[in-house]
């Protein structure tokens, strides 16, 4: 049974009937066209991703805990299938544009680092030290969708995903750590690379409020039901787990509970005037799942170990490859090294030299393929050590936690 039929955001919604439309479909540049292609520009975008080398690579990156080993541990890709089921379901009901929805929720993690937020916190803390900026994996998705993810067109060109305002806005703009409650897109058409802070401005459409409020919804609940499986919680966290959902008339509190009540709810409560809302009740028992949450598994001192293991090889590998750094001559003395060390320092060389302009004869062995990428060359000639550690921290953030594990035992490994 529906939940509700009215589509009340309909005329609010990112349709090409409405106001606006045009700033939100725009591009940094036309995208080429496809003979017969019956996508509109969201439905591209979110093919583009779905084709993208940083979304498979979500199947291999932590989402809480590292254990992707565990076939039933949630990984940062399972998230994301969530979150795009919640906010594609509550878009439906509400009667927003599914497809830009869907596009927003599939591309929101693509700049997550590998090992979760603790990867996160560990390239934030390399960042401001060696460069004086902060990193946040929102402003690092929008960097990436802009300027590193490439995808090859009909001819075998690599060109940048060049995805539409509204969807690269509604990954900056994601933040799903803030309490809010009755989301409203912001009134102002800005460069999002204005963006300097986590949660500094609203999503720009109601699509993109719709997926910041299922982020949160996705989570708590799978996060507990992997910290029961893993044995994070003792009897008497999970008899706190059960008397809060007999608060709430409940008798469980886990993925399929909380998704099913809080789509429900958001449907029932939601208008233009209130925004994308919770009732109080499911507000309020959001708040208390994320405090449990943080207090009981986020915070759990059985994640130290990890927490240590993400930096050291996170850290460990910045530092090797900074060492490499020769000014234009950084690639050549890459592909020297690579003698030692051949998975990090070629796959490095050959990864950083498609976004340089220094001419092709100071590439040795360069493919076909990084001469074929048409894209921002936004490490010009690595004329600054500052430039280069920038696109460390970008190669870094880009790994899965497989393939920073791969790398850093190739570091010890004699």
């Amino acid at each position: 049974m529906a939940l509700r039929q009215d589509g009340v955001f309909r005329k609010h919604g990112a349709f090409p009937d409405n106001e606006g439309y045009d700033r939100l479909i725009a591009r940094a540049e036309p995208i080429y066209n496809k003979e017969n292609d019956c996508r509109d520009p969201f439905e591209r975008d979110y093919t583009r991703i779905l084709h993208s080398l940083a979304y498979r690579r979500l199947k291999h990156k932590t989402q809480v805990f590292f254990n992707i080993e565990n076939d039933h541990i949630c990984t940062r890709m399972e998230h994301v299938s969530h979150v795009e089921s919640v906010s594609t379901t509550i878009a439906k009901e509400l009667g927003l544009n599914v497809d830009l929805t869907r596009a927003i929720a599939m591309g929101h993690d693509l700049g997550h680092a590998p090992f979760g937020h603790q990867g996160e916190r560990e390239l934030d803390a390399i960042s401001k030290k060696y460069l004086g900026r902060g990193f946040f994996h929102e402003k690092n998705g929008l960097h990436f969708v802009d300027n590193l993810e490439l995808l090859e067109d009909d001819y075998k060109v690599s060109r940048p995903l060049n995805l539409t305002y509204a969807v690269r806005d509604g990954i900056i703009s994601h933040c799903g750590e803030v309490d809010d409650n009755g989301l409203k897109p912001r009134k102002e058409y800005i460069d999002l690379k204005d963006f300097t802070f986590v949660g500094q401005y609203q999503p720009y459409t109601w699509e993109g409020c719709v997926v910041k409020l299922s982020d949160k919804i996705a989570y708590v609940g799978r996060d507990i039901e992997d910290a029961i499986r893993l044995r994070f919680l003792s009897k008497e966290n999970i008899d706190t787990l059960s008397d809060m959902a007999k608060a709430y008339d409940k008798m469980a509190i886990n993925t399929t509970v909380i998704i099913h009540n809080m789509i429900y709810d958001v449907c029932g409560n939601s208008s233009p005037e209130k925004g994308i809302c919770l009732s109080e009740t499911f507000h309020e028992q959001l708040k208390d799942i994320k405090k449990f949450n943080y207090e009981y598994i986020y915070r759990n001192p059985r994640l130290d170990t990890f927490t240590k293991y993400a930096r050291l090889v996170i850290e460990q590998i910045f530092l090797v490859l900074l060492d490499a750094y020769k000014g234009e001559d950084t690639v050549n003395e890459l592909r020297k090294r690579a003698e030692i060390y051949p998975e990090l320092m070629g796959a490095f060389a050959d990864w950083i030299s498609k976004y340089c302009e220094t001419s092709l004869d100071m590439f040795s062995n360069m493919t076909e393929k990084t001469v074929k990428c048409q894209n921002r060359k936004i490490y010009g000639s690595l004329e600054t050590e500052d430039i280069y550690k920038g696109a460390i921290i970008d190669y870094i953030s880009g790994m899965s936690d497989n393939y920073a594990i791969k790398v850093f035992n190739e570091l010890i490994t004699y």
